[in-house]
């Protein structure tokens, strides 16, 4: 056989895009084994496609495999393959010609022959994976067979702009790649290439799901032992050499469900997420169409500890494509109120950036991401009306983070609001839904009342529900900071209202009884115009307005806000994540019917100058305050104003 060795320049400006491929494509060396072990899938899946056509291809029946070999004295590492091989002019074509890949050309040809059964696991678009090799190799050879031919061809190249070609020999079809590794890799001990741990952790992670066994010679030290597995007295430990199959090729998720056991779908579980809990839930579908993905997802049994932590939640919906990882956290596929599912997403033709490490950004991850969120949420009502108690358990570890969505997703806003569950007036204990709530709704009630605050028990104790209270109305108490944010957009469920306790003015009752509370209202306004307009005075720095309340029936006064203004706790948060926000004036309601107002009504009548008037008008402004959790702006100044008031009365 001649052994005439030629040398060819690469096709494209290679030493430039050679140089681009081993410094900016990928940022994780590792890649290059995956793209290794996925170049030999496709052309193991390549095999099968052509024998059906022609049989002998697949003559005597070969065990269709992967072989991974490493030599740490040579500091090479091999991977091989029995699959389709390349002819010479293939090899020049799909090799020597950088980008031009020989799976998108095999799939073009697929499609074209409308026999596509076999196309769709194949996993390579770009025809560069080959050249990451050279992340870490200073030189690298290809030795490859074409099935049904005889020669075969080596390929060697420094990534210097050129390659050389030869013929020489290859028992079997298939390819074999040998990188020549850069020594300088070892140095730290976690990318030496040819330690036997460090190829496991890259297929288990990247390749694991792979079709093919992938499998390596494994040498061991062992000793002979006796029936009952103790070592016979006096043997010698001889080394032994044993072939290993390092992936499982158990992609679960292509799995039939009658064909998987809850244990396995649970150590899968814990497998992916780091979790060692069993999970709440499991949600697994197929989605076909236009665009076709399966998923299996979890939702884990208790909220982990950084679900509100920046920069935490990490091992969350793992990206695959054609069995191929991909990345381990893609946000992309899920919304942030959602980030608290593990499990797996496994595209058939999701497009990818040239590295594949990166998803482009276009259409077809917005109309996963849909589709995802509309399964997840079937699955968050089924649960709901089969399984109530489960339900509840969902929503105690993530019922916080599920109102995210109230404002972040307003595709889906009326679903979650009727996921959603609430503390309430109505029962100390049980937590109720809107749709609950307003069945119990009064017919004369036109809107569904809710309070924010800091606590139950400030929402319970304010004065704001004083008037609720006595109508007998059920008021929503939302005291999660997240209550504060989605509670501003003005939502309704089934043409009702989401109405704050704490905003606007109220009216209550029968349209008979808010007509006569009206009347009152003025009377009451017109008897104590001047008194009202002196407090207001008084108080020009701290309030907007000070008017008559039909809220309160036994405080003297309490703050509220105008309907479109935000509240004093939302405000709070917005300065604590350093947004300049001006300080809002709100209203100070007093109540007509307490003796206060009477007695200030008295001191105005006989002087309108009393010193005493501004005294009480700061502490009316300071009790509603306190009353509603606030915080007072000179608190000092507010306690010696309380004791000057106690002296003099007493």
């Amino acid at each position: 056989m001649s052994t005439k060795v030629e040398t060819f320049a690469f096709q494209t400006e290679a030493r430039q895009l050679l140089d681009l491929m081993i410094h900016s494509v990928y940022s994780n060396k590792d890649i290059f084994l995956r793209e290794l072990i996925s170049n030999s899938s496709d052309a193991l899946d390549k095999r099968r496609f052509e024998a059906v056509k022609n049989p002998e291809l697949l003559a005597g029946d070969p065990e269709l495999r992967i072989f991974i070999e490493a030599d740490r004295e040579k500091r090479t590492l091999s991977v091989a393959d029995n699959g389709i091989g390349m002819s010479r002019q293939e090899v020049i074509d799909l090799i020597g010609t950088i980008a031009k890949s020989g799976t998108q050309e095999f799939i073009k040809k697929v499609k074209e022959s409308k026999e596509q059964e076999l196309s769709a696991e194949l996993i390579g678009q770009f025809g560069v994976g080959f050249y990451a090799s050279f992340m870490v190799a200073d030189e690298v050879t290809l030795v490859t067979r074409r099935a049904g031919e005889d020669g075969a061809t080596r390929w060697h190249s420094t990534g210097d702009g050129t390659y050389t070609l030869e013929e020489t020999e290859r028992d079997e079809p298939g390819t074999t790649v040998t990188l020549h590794l850069k020594d300088h890799d070892a140095e730290d001990g976690l990318h030496d290439y040819t330690q036997e741990w460090q190829i496991r952790e890259i297929v288990k992670r990247y390749s694991d799901f792979v079709a093919y066994p992938i499998q390596m010679d494994i040498e061991r030290t062992e000793v002979e032992r006796d029936d009952e597995g103790k070592p016979v007295e006096g043997a010698e430990e001889k080394k032994v050499v044993k072939t290993e199959t390092l992936n499982s090729m158990k992609a679960i998720w292509l799995r039939d469900k009658n064909e998987v056991t809850e244990e396995e779908y649970t150590e899968f579980y814990k497998h992916i997420s780091h979790d060692w809990s069993e999970p709440l839930h499991r949600i697994q579908a197929k989605i076909e169409g236009t665009l076709e993905y399966r998923i299996l997802l979890y939702i884990p049994s208790t909220a982990p500890f950084d679900l509100f932590q920046v920069g935490g939640q990490q091992h969350g919906v793992h990206l695959y494509v054609k069995r191929v990882f991909i990345m381990d956290d893609c946000q992309e596929l899920l919304p942030d109120y959602l980030r608290f599912i593990k499990g797996v997403v496994d595209s058939e033709d999701l497009s990818l950036n040239i590295s594949r490490e990166m998803l482009q950004q276009d259409r077809q991850i917005q109309r996963m991401q849909r589709g995802i969120v509309s399964k997840v949420l079937d699955a968050l009502k089924q649960m709901r009306d089969k399984d109530e108690g489960k339900f509840a358990r969902f929503w105690k570890q993530f019922g916080r983070v599920m109102k995210e969505g109230l404002f972040q997703d307003h595709d889906n806003r009326d679903t979650l609001l009727d996921l959603a569950r609430f503390k309430s007036t109505h029962d100390p204990e049980e937590l109720t839904t809107i749709k609950a709530y307003v069945l119990r709704m009064p017919p004369e009630q036109e809107s569904i009342y809710y309070m924010t605050g800091p606590s139950r028990k400030q929402i319970e104790d304010s004065p704001h529900l004083e008037a609720f209270k006595e109508k007998g109305y059920e008021v929503l108490i939302l005291d999660e900071p997240v209550d504060e944010v989605w509670a501003q957009a003005g939502f309704t469920f089934e043409e009702k209202r989401l109405v704050s306790v704490g905003k606007g003015a109220v009216e209550l009752g029968t349209e008979e009884e808010k007509k006569k509370a009206d009347e009152e209202r003025k009377e009451k306004e017109k008897n104590y115009a001047s008194l009202l307009e002196c407090l207001q005075k008084k108080l020009d720095d701290h309030v907007k307005e000070v008017r008559i309340s039909n809220r309160l029936t036994s405080s003297a006064a309490c703050l509220v806000s105008d309907a479109g203004d935000i509240s004093p706790q939302l405000e709070q948060m917005m300065r604590k994540m350093g947004q300049d926000v001006p300080t809002m004036k709100r209203i100070l309601e007093v109540n007509p019917n307490h003796p206060i107002l009477e007695k200030l009504q008295a001191i105005f009548d006989a002087n309108h100058d009393d010193p005493v008037l501004a005294d009480y008008a700061r502490l009316l402004h300071g009790q509603a305050v306190l009353a509603e959790g606030g915080e007072l702006p000179d608190a000092a100044a507010f306690s010696k104003l309380v004791s000057d008031l106690m002296v003099k009365s007493l």
